[in-house]
């Protein structure tokens, strides 16, 4: 028996993926030995909702000098976080002087900070992959390489003073340590500063069984429950959401100190909402793990059908969620060819456990398969748009969110 990381009730594992590998753990040959596996299962906490893997890495085996993604890649998520900062700008800073002070955890490759610094918004990124947060500094991003808690906060605090927004993007999902980033936050935070940050969205994982959402790099998926409760331990108020499409069905959360601004009543909608969806059940995540369970073996079998026929299928997009999709379901280099993907730090290595190649996206052109197994969803309507070349060429899609199919 384990105790959930929020509220130290006793949780059990609902769901187990079996051994899984660092899902940006991209590698080559050689490494193929030492590969690092973890029991990768969930569970989930009736007393305050949150759902939760039962065991983590350590951050260092998931963040370090060669973490292999970059947000700033994507033309997509570039605009996306332009319009973050501009609305953070507009709404919450109530000016762009130098005088207003935006910290951002997780800020990779500086892809929002970089709207802040263009403004004269004086900020400072927190990025603990070292890689990434040269190549922010780079960008003349102001940036560090730690992780963040309750003591870097006090130092920050002593330097620069306190913050008028505190940012996170795909970030904190990512912290076991829950309960020290919001301390960390509310010795950072002005008393009329405001908390904004987006992650994936339970409900959405829920109703789309999009299980790939799963794995090293998610502690958690977060509700509104989940996050009121969390957050109201330390004193803060979730006061207005902000549905996102990112990454397959994100939230954004704007919390603030309690009492010091009012709720909004997207707030009370969507908690209703998650009151019908079930989503403080323990039933409801059985049902999922059988609908998980059935999406893995209907994949597997087209895929088998598609070989025995023998058609090529090519992966599109060597995302950290297809990880979870190729172990849990059995997909190796057999069943699909190679992965395409643009990210040049994991071309010329193989996929995390089940070591399916991965190729430059001009390999992809070169010779369209029959098939593209689409790992990269999320992005599904951008992708399609673009391929239409392959599509032309009698290109068909796999997709396997919300349910198996050939489009």
């Amino acid at each position: 028996m384990r105790e959930c990381r929020i509220c130290s009730a006793p949780i059990e594992p609902f769901m187990s993926f079996g051994p899984t590998p660092i899902a940006n753990g991209f590698l080559t040959p050689d490494q193929f030995a030492g590969e690092y596996f973890f029991e990768l299962a969930v569970g989930f906490c009736e007393k305050c909702g949150m759902f939760q893997l039962i065991d983590q890495p350590d951050r260092e085996q998931m963040f370090h000098e060669h973490y292999h993604f970059f947000s700033g890649t994507s033309r997509f998520m570039t605009e996306h976080f332009r319009e973050f900062a501009e609305h953070v700008m507009d709404d919450f800073l109530g000016d762009r002087s130098p005088e207003r002070f935006v910290v951002e955890i997780g800020s990779n490759d500086g892809i929002m900070l970089q709207n802040f610094a263009k403004a004269g918004v004086r900020h400072l990124g927190i990025e603990p992959s070292k890689n990434v947060a040269e190549v922010a500094r780079s960008k003349g991003i102001n940036t560090i390489s730690e992780f963040f808690d309750a003591d870097l906060a006090r130092a920050i605090v002593a330097k620069e003073g306190q913050a008028d927004a505190f940012l996170a993007a795909n970030v904190m999902c990512h912290i076991p340590y829950f309960h020290s980033i919001i301390e960390g936050i509310k010795v950072l935070l002005k008393p009329d500063g405001i908390v904004a940050f987006e992650d994936p969205y339970l409900g959405d994982v829920i109703e789309k069984t999009s299980y790939d959402q799963i794995y090293d790099e998610h502690v958690f998926l977060f509700s509104l429950k989940s996050i009121s409760y969390a957050f109201g331990r330390h004193g803060f108020e979730l006061v207005d959401i902000e549905p996102q499409e990112t990454h397959g069905g994100s939230m954004r959360y704007i919390l603030a100190h309690q009492g010091r601004r009012p709720v909004s009543e997207r707030v009370k909608a969507q908690l209703a909402r998650e009151e019908e969806l079930g989503l403080h059940k323990a039933e409801t995540f059985l049902r999922f793990r059988d609908n998980c369970e059935k999406s893995r073996r209907e994949l597997k079998e087209l895929l088998v059908s598609l070989k025995e026929q023998g058609k090529r299928v090519v992966g599109y997009g060597a995302t950290s969620k297809s990880t979870t999709v190729t172990n849990y379901t059995g997909i190796t280099p057999d069943l699909v060819e190679f992965i395409s993907d643009t990210t040049p730090i994991k071309q010329g290595k193989c996929s995390p456990g089940t070591h399916i190649p991965v190729k430059p996206y001009e390999e992809f052109q070169k010779e369209y398969p029959e098939y593209a197994l689409l790992f990269a969803w999320n992005h599904s309507k951008e992708i399609m748009a673009k391929e239409q070349a392959f599509r032309d060429a009698g290109g068909k899609w796999i997709v396997y969110v919300p349910t198996v199919e050939v489009r």
